[in-house]
């Protein structure tokens, strides 16, 4: 029979291998779904000619009424994971924007397209953050942050697998010039190749979401795959990590009273001001290229799987450094730093291609490297439905960022001609995010939590080796 701290450590191995792998392909597919938009506007425009005039301002509009819906239903969708069912209420999710998504493609005009993308974020609203709450029912503190890293992982493999993928599939039902000579790709059942992008990229997720139904497993206590003494050990180091927390916090504290905490509030600006700079670069990253160096649609794909590298090495060590060294809040704000200083360089023009990517790789481990430290924050003074809401609300707040971040750098294109005041406003947003982290002062990892009482597992257990 395993001891209680052996037989932890296995119940964990085990849950990083059962469930991150459907929780990470659906965030992949999740993240193509919300950002395909980038690559199939270029598209767009020259099929649709009610999208001609103020393109920049009708797509910066369309990204906004996505957060619009996303934050109405972003604190129930979460509270939904913690009370009732992660694995079901996930699956309605996938399935809900999986139909929308794939809808996208008869859009004819721009209040089609804003309608969708409000629907688009009513329906993937919960999703992220119902997912950080579950892994808290699964990984304890010692282990967290690195299954975050495990997760979040997926956003810069969606960004390096998805544009070339997809430019396969824009080609469809255009012609192509190639070495001189033009290609004719006609039509697939009389529909154009950004048509078939939304389609096909939006039926994965519903397919995901019955994947998700019969395979995650909401809490240890009731996964068939784990023996009892595994499952028990984790439920007691989760248990006594709660009540260490209460402990340290003076006690449970309800949904509403964690929403006004001070800390959960400047969490949520924080997260606006980098969530700001991440998509206003994000969706505007193909058009940026191609406008300042005239790339072809084949070599811009080709380019823009490489600046996802940076955020990918940088998710991965941030969540191994965190977790060995236990230490959350500089882990944040540092890689924001970096992020921030190497998107204020790239206002610098006449830059060679080469360096300009380099600094866009930068850029994203700013905009990416950060997370897994970031959300094992709130953890840290929160506990069960509190944490939940507030993880909600941080989430729901700072999404809200990914409104303003594209529709300023759209207006601000449209109204100048450059993009150059957009990427200064975006600078100063990520420098703002990590000077309000670093205001902050938590708790480090739980080391000044009081003793563990009742036989609860140590919260210094030596980390699993995965």
């Amino acid at each position: 029979m395993e001891n209680r701290s052996s037989a932890s450590a296995s119940a964990i191995k085990k849950a990083y291998w059962r469930l991150l792998p459907i929780l990470f392909i659906c965030y992949v597919i999740a993240y193509v779904d919300r950002n395909n938009v980038a690559l199939a506007k270029l598209k767009m425009i020259d099929d649709l000619p009610s999208f001609t005039r103020n393109t920049e301002t009708i797509f910066s509009l369309g990204q906004a009424a996505f957060f619009v819906g996303y934050l109405l239903l972003e604190i129930p969708g979460t509270l939904m994971v913690e009370k009732w069912s992660a694995r079901k209420w996930i699956c309605r999710i996938m399935v809900t924007w999986g139909i929308i998504a794939s809808l996208t493609a008869v859009v004819k005009k721009p209040w089609h397209f804003y309608l969708l993308r409000f629907l688009l974020g009513l329906g993937e609203a919960g999703f992220f953050p119902g997912v950080i709450v579950y892994l808290t029912h699964w990984f304890p503190s010692r282990a967290r942050a690195r299954a975050l890293a495990w997760f979040m992982i997926a956003t810069p493999i969606a960004q390096v697998v998805s544009p070339k993928l997809s430019y396969y599939m824009l080609r469809i039902g255009t012609n192509e010039t190639v070495n001189g000579q033009v290609i004719v790709h006609s039509k697939l059942l009389n529909l154009k190749g950004w048509q078939w992008m939304y389609i096909i990229w939006g039926l994965p997720a519903v397919l995901l979401g019955f994947v998700v139904f019969f395979l995650l497993t909401d809490r240890p206590q009731d996964a068939k795959w784990l023996t009892k003494e595994q499952s028990e050990a984790l439920e007691t180091e989760l248990a006594t990590e709660r009540l260490n927390r209460k402990a340290v916090a003076g006690g449970h504290m309800v949904v509403f009273k964690a929403l006004l905490n001070p800390k959960v509030l400047l969490l949520s600006v924080a997260y606006f001001f980098i969530v700001t700079g991440n998509y206003g670069i994000e969706i505007f990253l193909p058009t940026i290229l191609k406008n300042w160096y005239r790339l072809s649609d084949s070599l811009l794909t080709w380019v823009l799987m490489i600046p996802p590298f940076g955020s990918l090495i940088g998710q991965l060590f941030i969540g191994w450094s965190s977790d060995r060294t236990k230490e959350r809040r500089l882990h944040t704000a540092i890689p924001i730093i970096i992020g921030s200083t190497a998107l204020g360089l790239t206002l610098i023009r006449n830059q060679p291609l080469a360096s300009m990517i380099l600094l866009f790789t930068a850029t994203g481990v700013g905009t990416k490297a950060y997370l897994p430290a970031f959300w094992s924050l709130p953890s840290l003074f929160l506990t069960e439905s509190a944490a939940a809401g507030s993880i909600g609300l941080i989430n729901s707040v700072g999404n809200l960022g990914g409104a303003v971040g594209p529709l300023l750098l759209g207006v601000l294109k449209d109204r100048t001609g450059s993009f150059l005041p957009g990427i200064l406003f975006l600078t100063i947003s990520m420098g703002l995010s990590a000077a309000v982290i670093i205001m902050l002062r938590f708790n480090r990892g739980g080391s000044n939590q009081k003793k563990n009482i009742s036989d609860g597992v140590d919260s210094r257990i030596e980390s699993t080796d995965l």
